[in-house]
């Protein structure tokens, strides 16, 4: 009988979920509302260590949480790196990527004051896509954590 071997894939596969998910827990700075909710987002955007998803409109999702890089050039200003450089974190450093997302969302919940419409600014600047999406981040995290995860 043969020896089966996995393929190289899949061992860094496992491996990069393993430190996304360790990323997603230090970027949740000990909340756990704010680890459910990237939870939700990145079961959401299903992005993986070096994604580059080109969008329709020319701009790309970046790593694992799915960063647009409409982001880069703002991001940049704010930890004094360049753009190309930031773009190179999003895409390969998931820890950086997960503080990128936790940013981008907690900016907007302070903006909006409301959560879901956080969830929503999170994707689109749009009223219709935020109500698509923060339908289906809310469908991730019930059938990640349960319908308790809306309960106090």
């Amino acid at each position: 009988m043969a020896l089966y071997t996995t393929p190289a894939f899949s061992k860094s596969s496992d491996d990069g979920e393993l430190r996304i998910a360790a990323c997603i827990l230090q970027a949740s700075l000990g909340q756990p509302w704010l680890e459910k909710t990237l939870w939700g987002l990145r079961d959401q955007e299903a992005g993986w260590i070096g994604a580059e998803v080109r969008n329709s409109n020319g701009s790309h999702d970046l790593g694992p949480l799915q960063i647009n890089s409409w982001w880069t050039p703002r991001i940049a200003a704010l930890v004094r790196r360049s753009p190309v450089q930031v773009r190179r974190w999003l895409r390969f450093d998931p820890c950086f990527n997960a503080q990128a997302a936790r940013w981008i969302f907690l900016a907007a919940l302070r903006s909006t004051g409301n959560y879901w419409k956080a969830i929503g600014v999170y994707h689109s600047p749009t009223t219709w896509r935020q109500t698509r999406y923060l339908r289906s981040v809310a469908r991730h995290m019930r059938t990640r954590y349960g319908d308790a995860v809306f309960r106090p």
